[in-house]
């Protein structure tokens, strides 16, 4: 009879560690932008992250929305085997000036569509990769308003614009912070020719932040697993006093 609190207390514990995976779960399950964060006025590359959440479909289609109120005027997408990549231009209302030219027109929306037996399954993810720039050096953020298309014809709108102080909505859209240059050199103009648009070095602090990104999550996930076994560790510990508290008592 002495095993039944010790089966409740066991219970508990395990009921705890469940509570702590189910909540950290949820939140990497959106379509994200990676790494979050560049500078201002320069050049960088980012991977849109999406994450399948539907567990009967697949997905087959990503359509990414750039803001053209700050027009990006070099963007190239990396070349990614099984999905085809289109980009759409719309005339600005006003020309923006880069490197000295004027520039009429910008992307406005990149469209991933997954060819003949490619998908995103269920429990999987696919990254999609930009770069982009000039950034604009008069904004603090960029929002990218994405949908995310399955292959029974369901669309996920992830469009919706975090605010200060509030909640995180549902469905929010992909954004990428600006942050100020950290010196005078930091953000200094590319290639004349501004292809892909990026210097080695820049390349290379892209590439790192990515890899930071990555090992962030990382540690997330090896923090959500501490604080598992811990859970788990201290209620185990507490078992197995009430055990020898009652061999001592009898």
């Amino acid at each position: 009879m002495r095993s039944t609190p010790a089966r409740r207390s066991a219970g508990v514990v395990l009921a705890a560690a469940a509570c702590v995976l189910a909540l950290a779960g949820p939140a990497s399950a959106h379509v994200t932008v990676n790494p979050g964060t560049a500078q201002q006025g320069g050049y960088t590359a980012v991977d849109f992250r999406v994450p399948n959440e539907n567990d009967a479909a697949n997905t087959v289609k990503l359509e990414v929305n750039l803001p053209l109120d700050h027009p990006l005027a070099s963007v190239r997408t990396l070349p990614l085997p099984g999905w085809t990549a289109t980009m759409e231009k719309s005339k600005l209302d006003k020309p923006i000036k880069v490197h000295g030219a004027d520039v009429a027109e910008a992307v406005s929306k990149i469209t991933w569509t997954a060819d003949a037996g490619t998908r995103i399954a269920p429990g999987q993810f696919q990254e999609f990769r930009v770069s982009l720039g000039p950034l604009p050096a008069d904004a603090d953020k960029l929002v990218f308003k994405a949908l995310q298309t399955y292959d029974n014809g369901d669309v996920v709108r992830w469009i919706d614009e975090a605010k200060d102080g509030q909640p995180e909505p549902a469905k929010p859209a992909p954004t990428l912070v600006l942050t100020k240059a950290a010196d005078a050199t930091a953000g200094a103009s590319p290639a004349a020719d501004g292809h892909a648009g990026m210097t080695a070095s820049q390349d290379g602090a892209a590439g790192a932040a990515g890899a930071a990104s990555g090992s962030d999550s990382t540690a997330r996930v090896l923090g959500v697993v501490g604080i598992v076994v811990g859970v788990v560790g201290a209620g185990l510990g507490f078992v197995g006093l009430r055990r020898k508290s009652g061999t001592t008592a009898s």
